[in-house]
């Protein structure tokens, strides 16, 4: 018979009775409050010495204690420590796996909560966190780094300031966790003085806007420090780059090269060695991962441990596919997580830009969040592009596809090109921009097919260096480059679809279409040229108003050769025909004291 006044700890024991038997000792009795304070459940924690964990739920119904969760209201389990999460509505609360590593902080004063074990997050009600400082703590294994990304996911749609610890920096053990770092570090100050990683996603709410402020820094409290290379002049590290070339230069594989050496500590193209092994995130608009990419990091030497694909963005169970242009703060979490990354390749950087690519204000807003992801992680971010059709013998940073800003935003900005026959073959990587180091000089290199190994009967393009270049980007591609006879051609077609995509959306004032047209690269005449093609109307929409640009009525449908509204992936590009990326594709003992005398948890039950 059970006693109306039995204690949860000595229910825990009844109940475990059996696991008792067979060797597993109390690791714990961990309670689940409401906000104010009532028990809902309570989580009883066993190991055996072998290894095996015995976890059960445990509630107190009308007739006592059984083992069973009870019912939640919101279909969702509640927070741990829900109860100090409610009493202190302002403080940042640090985000771990397990009720331990939350009790082990909660000593130390930090207000922490946990779902409870790593496949849990979904299955959790963390709306009592929406738009607080959140900072998520993963363990040090595969399956943290997923209840973090997942974690992490929810927290970003709440709204919620979010910065991870940079467990790579903790010289933690294999699934070490905060339970082992806190053995040895025994005070709030330590905690707070860790390495995180951190990133502040946009907020929609324009209140919270208003109330944003500015802060000022003296030039004397800034240190200055130098450069940071991966690879020498060539790679920076924490910064934008962009790689730009016409179809058929191999610029994926030139970045999946550099991505394999980043992976192996192999050796530069100039000869020098990578120092240090790094992590590679990819996310890819249009190539295969199991037929193209990871053949290709083979056939060049890549650590595949490294290497982390990007795949699907998982909302509140819901599973939709990564967008560039609004998910990097997700992406930025999940590298905050894993720590050391060297190099992030985002394929095609168009992608990023939610607005119009041939705008220098949307392409500029659509950028800065990769610029900010890179100085967050410290990780070269390379973006892959085009040049423009009809281009050639002009500077090759004002080439790259779309508005001008793309090749002025990036830090460094390389280019690719195919050489003739009568040169040799092969291609060239030239420095076309740097805002950090020196911008002139090339190297050769060419793609050769060959087996991957482990699977002779794939073949993949391998990456081979050539000699170096000297001279500026614009004269080793004039060299490179033949006038193809149809520069004129293509200019036009390229002005067409600039215009189409400028006006799709209705009249535009005639100002606004020259300044547009001239930032894209577009020369006057083949722009009159493409306005008769189109039947472009430039009307006066009032005596006292000015001319406006508008589409025929018939034009409101994509032309072949021209974009539809704003530049998008998602559909037929003019620019990107040969090899255009699609953007939806699948490229994260007893503690009593805790509660002045009303435990909260049992260590040890």
């Amino acid at each position: 018979m059970i006693s109306a006044s039995e204690t949860p700890q000595n229910a825990a024991r009844r109940l475990a009775a059996k696991a008792l038997a067979q060797g597993y000792k109390p690791e714990g009795l961990h309670e689940y409050r409401t906000a104010a304070g009532k028990p809902i459940y309570w989580r009883i924690r066993a190991k055996h010495d072998n290894g095996d964990k015995w976890i059960r739920p445990m509630m107190l119904n009308g007739h006592g204690y059984e083992l069973r969760e009870p019912d939640f209201p919101s279909g969702k389990k509640p927070l741990y420590n829900l109860d100090r999460i409610a009493a202190d509505p302002s403080g940042p609360v640090w985000v771990v796996e397990g009720e331990k590593a939350t009790n082990a902080l909660t000593k130390l004063g930090a207000l922490a909560t946990t779902s409870g074990s790593a496949k849990s997050a979904m299955d959790a009600d963390w709306s009592p966190l929406a738009g607080r400082d959140c900072r998520i703590w993963p363990d040090n294994d595969e399956s943290g780094m997923e209840y973090a990304g997942d974690v992490g996911n929810i927290l970003v749609s709440l709204g919620c300031t979010l910065s991870c610890v940079d467990v790579s920096r903790l010289n933690l053990p294999p699934k070490g966790d905060a339970v082992e770092w806190a053995r040895e570090n025994a005070s709030l100050r330590d905690l707070q003085a860790l390495p995180v990683l951190a990133y502040q996603p946009r907020t929609q709410n324009a209140a919270a806007d208003d109330l944003a402020s500015v802060e000022l820094q003296r030039d004397d409290s800034i240190v200055p420090e130098a450069v940071a290379w991966l690879w020498a002049d060539w790679l920076a590290a924490g910064k934008l780059h962009i790689l730009a070339g016409p179809p058929g230069t191999g610029k994926t594989t030139v970045a999946i090269g550099i991505a394999a050496t980043l992976t192996s500590a192999g050796r530069w193209p100039d000869g020098s060695r990578c120092h240090k092994r790094k992590h590679v995130i990819i996310w890819t608009g249009e190539d295969g991962l199991a037929d193209t990419l990871i053949p290709r990091l083979l056939a060049n030497d890549a650590d595949m441990s490294r290497v982390h694909f990007v795949g699907t963005v998982t909302v509140r169970g819901e599973h939709r596919e990564f967008d560039p242009a609004t998910d990097v703060p997700l992406l930025a979490l999940h590298a905050a997580c894993l720590g050391d990354v060297g190099l992030i390749i985002v394929d095609p950087i168009v992608s990023a830009v939610s607005g119009d690519a041939h705008k220098s204000n949307d392409v500029r807003r659509g950028l800065q969040p990769l610029a900010h992801l890179a100085a967050q992680t410290g990780a070269a971010i390379v973006g892959i592009s085009h040049f423009s059709k009809g281009t050639s013998n002009r500077d090759p940073v004002e080439r790259v596809t779309g508005s001008i800003a793309f090749g002025a935003a990036a830090r460094i900005v390389l280019g690719a090109a195919k050489r003739r026959d009568d040169q040799g073959g092969g291609r060239i990587l030239v420095r076309a921009k740097s805002n950090v180091g020196p911008d002139t000089g090339g190297f050769v290199y060419d793609l050769q097919q060959v087996p991957v190994p482990g699977y002779p009967d794939i073949l993949a393009s391998r990456l081979m260096w050539g000699e170096a270049l000297e001279g500026t980007a614009r004269a080793l591609l004039a060299d490179v480059e033949t006038d193809e006879g149809d520069d004129e051609r293509n200019a036009l077609a390229d002005a067409k679809a600039f215009l189409q995509g400028l006006l799709s959306n209705g009249p535009v004032p005639s100002k606004t279409a020259w300044a547009d047209a001239e930032q894209a690269g577009h020369a006057r005449a083949t722009v009159r040229r493409a306005m008769t093609a189109l039947g472009v109307e430039a009307r006066k929409t009032g005596l006292q108003s000015g001319w406006v640009w508008e589409l025929p009525p018939k034009m409101l449908q994509t032309p072949e050769d021209a974009h539809a509204g704003k530049v998008s992936t998602f559909r037929d590009d003019e620019h990107l025909r040969e090899d255009a990326h699609s953007k939806n594709v699948s490229t994260f003992g007893s503690d009593e004291h805790l509660r002045s005398g009303d435990a909260a948890t049992v260590e040890d039950f």
